[in-house]
């Protein structure tokens, strides 16, 4: 006898209802499974493969097995800018010009059905207009329901989507998707937004928005968050509001059944999180970034007195490298990425050797200072004829990579955007001498505590505390040693300018990228300094600028040792 006759006839067996969600964050631009920077096939140690063709054959087979009416598409935001193909449609050929294209990941997700988007904070670095243009040319909504017009304080995107599913014989099972975006960008790009749009923290926006989706009748509440799981805040107390809030979200705002995470760049199959009002848990997943991933979230619902509950929720991921690219997409993106290819592979001047940065992370090296030279020379030239114009210009940059390489011969755009791959643009900053020391001392923290008698392995000799590359900086301008065997906080020695000890009083002119200029790495002084000039040209196209004026690439004109590592003042290298 079966469960349900046995229970008085097959109608009193309740009615059950499988729903998967699926989820990809942080495409970063990334259509194919292609490097435009080493003009080939995308490829690393994991074997992962990258792009949406790829995920476009896995949803296309988890919608078979599924059955297509039983799923719905999400991203949890960073999907305009990243690669080469983003920075031609935002810049070279733009979607924002007269009669312009559409934006190849509008037409990517188009085609691959995606039902919603949350907006990350990389959808602004190209500015507001750019941004809208792209949510015109979407079939799905861009949604943040934190990210509110400054003036009014009302939502200035979609806060949240609804979609309803007809499981066969029973009533409607209603889902709605809330999207949340990071306050970040109020620093990040604070250029564009400032004065326009404000972004307040996700839980206090999440905690107005789910009982207001509950009482719409939502049976599933689904969060969209650009926002990882740490609970950390790069930005330090510069913003009242948490960068990754994910897990507090879940912890703090009762009536959320899943979390899509992004942001973070980590992949995270499946965390659990207790909720600590309810006692619920609540499943989060982080998909791995540029495409590489595809969440899969399992919910079983059950009809009881009444009403759908969710009975249980289940996330994993889905490998792209398990599959071929969509013929379908392809074909519908082969024009665009011809063109992005032909571009990044102009050649724009010679190089005299061979520059790279695999050694840049602990010796000077003359790579970098091309980035500086650059954005010395540019800041220089902006401040021509102004009050300022007699002040030093000193420099900042970053070993961003650790595999960029200007081979000697011709050098093309691509092999100067692999040199700086973020979007960032130059801001000039007035700091003092005592503020660029205090900056050089909080850059050196970088680097692991060293005994002067230690055997040195350069992989364990950076990173401390897990601090990324990017947030590293070289200043240029100035001489100094940086003594590993010293605590952090005493480690800058011999700190001179023009031949001199440094002169705490002395005014300079900081020539910076807007990432760090607005509090990215929470560097001292730097947010707050007076700001001189700023413009919105990407520093790698004023590299690719230079480089092509110049016509040949010498470290004649731009390289100088200004830094080297000690261990109670003996140089390490």
């Amino acid at each position: 006898v079966s469960a349900g006759s046995a229970a008085g006839g097959p109608g009193k067996q309740p009615k059950r209802y499988s729903l998967t969600v699926m989820g990809t964050t942080d495409l970063h631009g990334h259509v194919f499974n292609w490097d435009y920077f080493k003009d080939a096939e995308y490829s690393d140690k994991a074997g992962n493969a990258q792009g949406l063709a790829r995920i476009s054959t896995l949803v296309n087979q988890v919608r078979e097995e599924k059955g297509r009416d039983n799923t719905l598409l999400l991203d949890a935001g960073d999907t305009i800018q990243g690669t080469p193909l983003t920075y031609y449609y935002a810049k070279v050929d733009p979607i924002t010009a007269q009669g312009g294209p559409v934006h190849p990941m509008a037409r990517a997700m188009n085609a691959i059905g995606y039902d919603a988007v949350a907006l990350g904070n990389h959808e602004f670095n190209y500015g507001i207009e750019t941004l809208r243009k792209f949510e015109q040319q979407c079939d799905f909504p861009l949604l943040g329901a934190n990210a509110l017009d400054a003036k009014t304080q009302r939502p200035a995107f979609p806060p949240y989507f609804i979609k309803e599913f007809r499981p066969h014989g029973a009533r409607p099972v209603k889902v709605a998707v809330l999207g949340l975006t990071n306050p970040g960008i109020a620093i990040w790009d604070k250029a564009y937004v400032q004065g326009k749009l404000t972004f307040p923290g996700l839980e206090e926006q999440a905690a107005k928005w789910v009982p207001k989706l509950r009482s719409m009748g939502a049976d599933v509440v689904i969060v969209s968050a650009h926002s990882g799981t740490s609970g950390t805040s790069s930005y330090g107390d510069q913003l009242p509001y948490v960068e990754d809030a994910a897990a507090n979200v879940a912890r703090q705002v009762p009536g959320i059944d899943a979390i899509l995470v992004g942001h973070a760049h980590l992949e995270i199959p499946e965390l659990k999180v207790v909720n600590d009002k309810t006692g619920k848990t609540v499943v989060l997943s982080e998909p791995l970034c540029f495409a590489e991933r595809l969440t899969l979230f399992d919910i079983e619902l059950v009809f009881v007195k009444g009403r759908w509950e969710v009975e249980s929720v289940a996330a994993s991921l889905r490998n792209s490298n398990s599959v071929a690219d969509d013929p379908e997409i392809t074909k519908l993106l082969d024009g665009e990425h011809e063109k992005v290819v032909a571009y990044v592979n102009q050649v724009v001047g010679r190089a005299t050797q061979t520059l790279t940065t695999v050694e840049a992370r602990y010796k000077d090296a003359p790579i970098i200072d091309l980035i500086t030279k650059v954005q010395e020379d540019v800041v220089k030239a902006a401040l021509a004829g102004t009050g300022y114009a007699a002040l030093p210009v000193i420099a900042q940059a970053s070993p961003f990579s650790r595999t960029s390489e200007i081979p000697a011969g011709d050098v093309t755009i691509r092999d100067l955007s692999g040199l700086y791959v973020y979007d960032n643009t130059l801001v000039a900053k007035l700091m003092t001498g005592a503020q660029v020391r205090a900056y050089l001392e909080y850059s050196a923290e970088y680097y692991v505590q060293t005994a002067p008698d230690a055997a040195v392995d350069v992989d364990k000799l950076t990173n401390a505390g897990g601090r990324p590359d990017y947030n590293y900086d070289y200043v240029s301008g100035l001489q100094y040693d940086i003594d590993v065997a010293q605590p952090a906080g005493s480690r800058i020695k011999n700190l001179t300018f023009d031949g001199a000890a440094l002169d705490d009083a002395q005014q300079f002119v900081l020539a910076v990228n807007n990432y760090r200029a607005n509090g990215g790495g929470a560097f001292p002084h730097v947010a707050s300094a007076k700001e001189l000039w700023s413009e919105s040209t990407e520093i790698r196209t004023r590299i690719a600028e230079w480089v092509t004026a110049k016509g040949e690439l010498d470290p004649k004109d731009f390289a100088s040792v200004d830094w080297k590592l000690t261990r109670n003042g003996t140089p390490m290298f």
